[in-house]
């Protein structure tokens, strides 16, 4: 009998569940979808719903693959770099209505912590060092500072904050184990000290958390892929419909997942180190991996073993990537045609627009021509590297009067360039403080199409490899599994075995280079002219 691995992701949207083989063969998958509530900048999810829906989404993937359960060997998860908030006997606690005690994760895309992200930075820690020399709101001690200043109740009654990746393993395994990816990511955990740094807590306003030895947000930190406590609970494998024990690996980021399952690929460049990987959903984020701490102003990291075991990780990325394309097309007047059109055809509007664009420019890097003098810098949401700006916002240049489809074709186009311009940005800052790279490896949703894929090689110079895999960051979590089941050593040497590059999109030269290179001016210049308008119109509204 064939051994089999579960790769469990829960996304934005969505739970997903991916059934592998040792070679990593992709057998089945299943998704069931997750509810969000959102109000401005609060995103809200509840806990017990994704658990659910990983469930269900499992069983399903099970059935569908054809396989025993009893050939499952183990298990791996990836998730949003979300914040959980559960109670002493583990029980959901409401993060902001508390007429709806059921949602009790603070998404990761919610802003309500700009403000404490603002004051942790301003007082300079030593730890900041190891996140490009600024904290996020999206990450999770500028979310406990807002939950203790404006939830105090509930921060006080809290007996638990996970990460969302953590809160998951903790569901199968009943293991509190945090893995040193999301608490060295989202945490400020200092991973290649193997400890929290009480000063830090102490001098933002959550010293009590330092207090009580950290027990609220993890005193035992492995790495990924370590197994947890005595495998899948029997209560875990009754909802799974697998069997106890199955080995459970410590998880991962989603993203840090689609590096696994894409830059150690067979048939690539064979070297983490020089393949930068990049998961494009509805954010983007971009992995570097390391033999020395690269310090990048502007970009997370440098994180030791957060991805690689062994190894550091610098993290940048796009706050909407995906998501701005799907924004940015809305604002076009042929937006409703070109979506009744694509409902005709049974495609995605995103995908439509990238076929329509395709058939139009006849050659994928000819699509760039389609743009015309439309430029976008799509950061709707500001900007995560390289300048971590969260108060940044989109710029659209060169529009005119047109209200058709070839309007709204050079918006699109523009668009998935500025995309490209904002990855060739942080490759670069990256370069110049000691983090270069060769080729980019893809994954995620959003960046499938083939178009997309040969734009983003022409916009930033370098070959985008495409795994054979179709779901990468699935393969990741398994490859976690295969690794707790103890079927490879380690990371590094399932990699190789389980992942392989299906398709390289190598950068075109002569017009379309210039061209290239000529936008991607463009768009520095209108990013900084941005920034001093916002600067400028701050400093009158201050006089």
């Amino acid at each position: 009998m064939s051994d089999h691995f579960i790769g469990i992701d829960v996304g934005t949207g969505s739970a997903r569940a991916g059934v592998f083989d040792r070679t990593g063969n992709l057998l089945a998958t299943a998704r069931r979808d997750i509810d969000m509530h959102r109000a401005g900048v609060i995103a809200e999810q509840s806990g017990d719903q994704v658990w659910d829906a990983v469930c269900a989404a499992t069983r399903q993937a099970v059935s569908q693959a054809g396989i025993r359960p009893d050939s499952v060997r183990g298990i791996g998860f990836d998730a949003t770099c979300s914040l959980v908030v559960r109670g002493v006997d583990g029980t959901a606690l409401p993060v902001g209505d508390p007429d709806r005690p059921e949602r009790d994760i603070i998404v990761w895309m919610d802003h309500r912590a700009v403000e404490q992200a603002e004051r942790i930075n301003a007082q300079g820690h030593d730890v900041l060092r190891y996140v490009g020399g600024r904290i996020s709101p999206e990450m999770e001690t500028p979310k406990l500072l807002w939950l203790k200043e404006n939830r105090p109740d509930i921060y006080h009654a809290a007996g638990h904050f996970f990460d969302l990746t953590d809160f998951l393993t903790w569901k199968a395994t009943g293991s509190l184990a945090r893995s040193t990816c999301t608490v060295t990511c989202k945490w400020t955990y200092l991973a290649h000290e193997g400890r929290w740094d009480p000063e830090y807590f102490h001098g933002i306003g959550l010293g009590d958390l330092a207090l009580d030895g950290f027990a609220r947000i993890g005193t035992e930190v492995v790495e990924p892929g370590t197994a947890l406590g005595k495998g899948l609970t029997p209560e875990a494998a009754r909802q799974m419909a697998l069997d106890p024990g199955i080995a459970v690996g410590a998880g991962l980021i989603d993203a840090h997942a689609g590096g696994i399952g894409t830059v150690g690929a067979q048939g690539g460049g064979g070297d983490p180190t020089r393949c930068l990987g990049y998961v494009f959903g509805t954010s983007s984020c971009t992995m570097t991996t390391t033999t020395k701490p690269a310090f990048v102003p502007g970009v997370w990291g440098p994180y030791f073993s957060a991805m690689v075991p062994g190894a550091w990780l610098n993290e940048g990325g796009q706050s909407v990537a995906g998501a701005a394309i799907d924004h940015l097309v809305t604002l076009h007047p042929a937006h409703a045609e070109a979506k009744a059109r694509a409902e005709a055809a049974a495609m995605s509007l995103p995908a439509w627009l990238a076929d329509t664009a395709l058939d139009r420019a006849g050659a994928a890097s000819d699509a760039v021509m389609l743009a015309g003098q439309v430029h976008v810098v799509p950061e709707f949401l500001g900007n995560r590297a390289p300048f971590a700006d969260p108060q940044a916002r989109a710029v659209i240049a060169g529009q005119d009067v047109e209200t058709g489809l070839d309007g709204l074709i050079a918006l699109y186009v523009a668009g998935i360039c500025g995309l490209g311009y904002g990855l060739r940005q942080i490759i670069e800052t990256q370069a110049m403080n000691g983090a270069p790279v060769d080729s980019i490896a893809i994954s995620g949703g959003a960046g499938q199409h083939p178009l997309i894929r040969q734009i983003l090689a022409d916009a930033t110079g370098l070959p985008v490899e495409a795994t054979e895999c179709a779901e990468p960051v699935l393969l990741g979590s398994a490859i976690l599994g295969a690794v707790a089941a103890g079927s490879f050593d380690d990371i590094h040497s399932a990699m190789p075995v389980m992942t392989r590059v299906q398709d390289r999109y190598v950068p075109v030269q002569g017009r379309v280079r210039r061209l290239q290179d000529a936008r991607f001016e463009a768009f520095l210049t209108l990013q900084r002219t941005a920034r001093e308008i916002r600067q400028k119109t701050a400093e009158a509204i201050l006089t």
